[in-house]
Formats: C-alpha cells, structure tokens, sequence
C-alpha cells in the first residue's frame, strides 16, 4: 500500500514536460513543492513514483536497479504523449536516473540535485558486507522531522535493505561510464554541507559529462535534501531559472 501523499503526481500545463525523479527510500513527495512551482510557471510536470518506494521495506527489498529505470521510462513514456519536449530533474539516486535517462532518450535539459558520484564515509558506506552476504538484512536510519514539508517527505523507511545499497552503487558506476555520452545541457546542484553524497560529486559529473553546456552551483551551508531545505526556494528558482533559458 502507497504511502499515503507518497503517490505519482500529474500537474497539467503547457507542451514542455518536466520529469522529476526523487531519491533512493524516498518518494514522490519530496519533489511535490517543485513540481507545483514548476507546473505555476507553465510546465507539464510528472513526479514518478520508483518501484518498491513510497510503501514499504518489504517492496524494495524485491525491486533492482532495473525496476527503478522502469519506472523511469514509464514516466518519460507518459510526458512524451503529451508534451513536445521533456526536461528531467532527479534529487540524489534520480539525479543519476536522470542522467542515465538522458544518455539513451531525448531530454532537452537535466537538473542533477545532489546526485551521489561519491558516498560520504559518514554513512558508514566501507562496513557493507558483499552483496551475496547481505540476505535480507537492513540498517536502521533515523526518523525524518523536516518542518514546513509535506508530511509524507518525513516518513521514509526506518530500515534500508542492505542489498539495496548495492543496486544503488551499481547505478553510480554506471552513470560514471556514460557520462561521456550525455549532451544534453545540464545543471548540477549540491550542497557544501552534504553529509550523503560528497560535495565532490558535483564537481566529477562537471567535468566529465559530455555535454557543451554545463553549469555546477555549490550552495553554502547545505545538506542533501535540496528539495526540501529552507533554501529551497533557491533551488527551485536555479532551476526554473535554467530551463527556460535559451
């Protein structure tokens, strides 16, 4: 059962789509503030919800890497029967579904918040057992109490599926792989105080993506949430700010 405010979301608007893609454990709901904010500045937004998110800890356990672009190519599937052009945004694990999206289909811009190229060691990430040896083990994370959100952006999984991370971290080598490939332009986001995903990421997706239009904002005293954060009507502004620019 979906989390309830943890569903997709459609918001109608004019023939330019944007395509949200939210986080590793998290879920739509993340990106809702946004969306809205993009959808009141005339786009076509769709806020896909990744398979074995926004429910349980038992349904990511039984989800892959490939289910999660899945979900992806629905979304885009969707935006391209209604709009002429397609934008994607991803915050964290979706800025890397984001770009992975983009090396294979036509995405007119990418917004990469916070995409995770290197995992901070404060995440303890060097003491995960090999993949064979993680079974149906978990770690537990700390409850979410963001104030001035929607309430479903606080309730993320209180465990994370040990073999999860690993479908997480195959993801990252793979988009290192093809960055090369991607054209689009793109903006990439992160916070200088990103305890997740090293700041450096940032910096790495810059200067190895394939694309001639690139531009890379570090936002000072930031964590990783950039959708949610009280700077967020920053973000939000950087990114309209670029996709509407010629």
């Amino acid at each position: 059962m979906i989390i309830e405010g943890a569903e997709p979301f459609f918001l109608k608007g004019n023939s330019t789509g944007v395509l949200l893609i939210h986080g590793f454990t998290g879920s739509p709901a993340e990106l809702i503030l946004m969306g809205k904010f993009l959808n009141n500045a005339g786009f076509t937004v769709l806020g896909v919800r990744l398979a074995g998110h926004g429910t349980s800890e038992r349904d990511i356990i039984r989800t892959t890497k490939y289910d999660w672009f899945d979900s992806v190519l629905d979304g885009y599937a969707i935006l391209k029967s209604v709009c002429d052009k397609i934008f994607v945004v991803g915050h964290s694990m979706g800025g890397l579904l984001s770009l992975k999206l983009a090396s294979m289909y036509d995405v007119k811009k990418i917004v990469s918040l916070a995409a995770p190229i290197f995992i901070s060691t404060e995440t303890d990430i060097s003491s995960l057992p090999p993949r064979e040896r993680c079974g149906e083990n978990y770690v537990v994370r700390p409850r979410r109490t963001l104030e001035n959100v929607p309430p479903a952006a606080n309730r993320v999984y209180r465990k994370t599926p040990l073999i999860n991370i690993h479908e997480l971290l195959d993801i990252i080598l793979e988009v290192k792989n093809i960055l090369p490939r991607i054209t689009a332009p793109v903006l990439i986001m992160h916070g200088e105080e990103d305890h997740t995903a090293q700041p450096k990421s940032a910096e790495y997706i810059e200067k190895n993506i394939g694309s001639k239009i690139s531009k890379r904002i570090m936002i000072p005293e930031c964590g990783h949430l950039l959708p949610l954060i009280e700077k967020r009507d920053f973000v939000f502004q950087e990114t309209l700010n670029f996709l509407v620019a010629d």
